[in-house]
């Protein structure tokens, strides 16, 4: 097992299958990446899911973190038949009306709850970008609404359902990705908003959930504050920790995500030099993870009191009565279910 005071890499990382290979094994040993991440071809059954977590802790040594996009609707790796189909968030928000802050905590309470018996204990969510008239389509109905404090109430919802679950929120994408018009996973989106504007829409919801465990960011340029993306810049940087007040861990959105322009070595220490914690990087080669690895080194003194702040929310969750939460929550739904 590792060493229990051994810094952890600046990394989260992923795997090619549903098994770690021999290699793999071998470069997580050796960079001790702080957490990992899942993806759809990482799923197969429950059993080679845990088998799967099981091969990344026992690479490091450590219970290490392990995260996924599990949003609901379009953003979901665990899918049915094995697992519930969700509503797009903002048509589940629609449909449970004025009900909605309830049915959100308990559609996270039973998205944790199938993520920790797989041994996933970190989500991906909530995502409190604010949709807009001219929200870009890939992110519009991921969205939790249209109003700040509404989207916040939400965010909120969902985040105490993953942490009664115990299930690590990642709220995202820090300061606000909802008036990109540009989908930053083929290229960089600008916002042109003043900064007002940005202060009283887009960012309201990440200052009113600023206690959340751990941030991913927006590959997105705000022109009001800097002509880099938010990933790569000090300005915004500091305005997501002084202005917005998140003090706690932040992850990269993925580096490897077009939006982004430079090599990954160069992406990395960008990122970390700009004041990110650590870096995500998903669906590269094993060659590119070990470089991206080398790059980012060990975390800095700050990130890994942050990295142990985020992880001591880890709790086991209660007991719960499943059928039960599900009538529940079809009730508040109106009957028409979760999915």
């Amino acid at each position: 097992m590792s060493s229990p005071t051994r810094r952890f890499g600046a990394t989260i990382l992923d795997a090619e299958g549903h098994r770690l290979t021999v290699h793999e094994k071998a470069l997580f040993r050796e960079v001790n990446p702080f957490g990992f991440i899942l993806f759809a071809r990482n799923i197969d059954t429950p059993d080679q899911v845990r088998a799967l977590c099981a091969d990344f802790r026992e690479a490091v040594g450590r219970d290490a973190p392990i995260t996924i996009d599990q949003e609901g609707g379009r953003v979901q790796r665990l899918r049915a038949p094995l697992w519930r189909e969700w509503l797009a968030p903002l048509e589940f928000v629609q449909a449970a009306g004025d009900n909605a802050a309830e049915a959100m905590f308990l559609r996270f309470r039973l998205i944790a709850q199938e993520l920790y018996d797989l041994g996933i204990d970190s989500n991906c969510a909530p995502m409190v970008d604010v949709a807009g008239p001219q929200t870009h389509e890939f992110l519009y109905d991921r969205c939790y609404g249209m109003d700040a404090v509404r989207v916040a109430e939400m965010g909120q919802a969902a985040n105490d359902g993953m942490l009664a679950g115990g299930v690590l929120p990642v709220i995202k994408h820090i300061p606000g990705h909802g008036r990109a018009t540009a989908d930053s996973h083929f290229e960089l989106p600008r916002v042109s908003a003043s900064r007002h504007e940005l202060d009283t829409v887009d960012f309201a919801p990440f200052k009113a959930l600023r206690d959340t465990p751990m941030g991913m960011t927006a590959h997105v340029v705000y022109d009001a504050i800097d002509d880099a993306p938010a990933t790569l810049s000090l300005k915004m940087m500091q305005v997501i920790r002084e202005d917005i007040g998140f003090d706690n861990l932040i992850m990269t959105d993925d580096i490897s995500m077009k939006a982004l322009q430079g090599s990954l070595v160069d992406l990395s220490r960008g990122a970390l030099a700009a004041g990110c914690d650590v870096i995500l990087h998903c669906n590269g080669t094993l060659a590119e993870r070990a470089r991206v690895a080398d790059a980012a080194g060990e975390m800095s003194d700050m990130a890994q009191r942050r990295a142990r702040r985020a992880l001591s929310y880890r709790r086991r969750p209660d007991d719960i009565d499943v059928p039960a939460l599900d009538a529940q929550l079809r009730a508040l739904l109106g009957g028409v279910g979760h999915g």
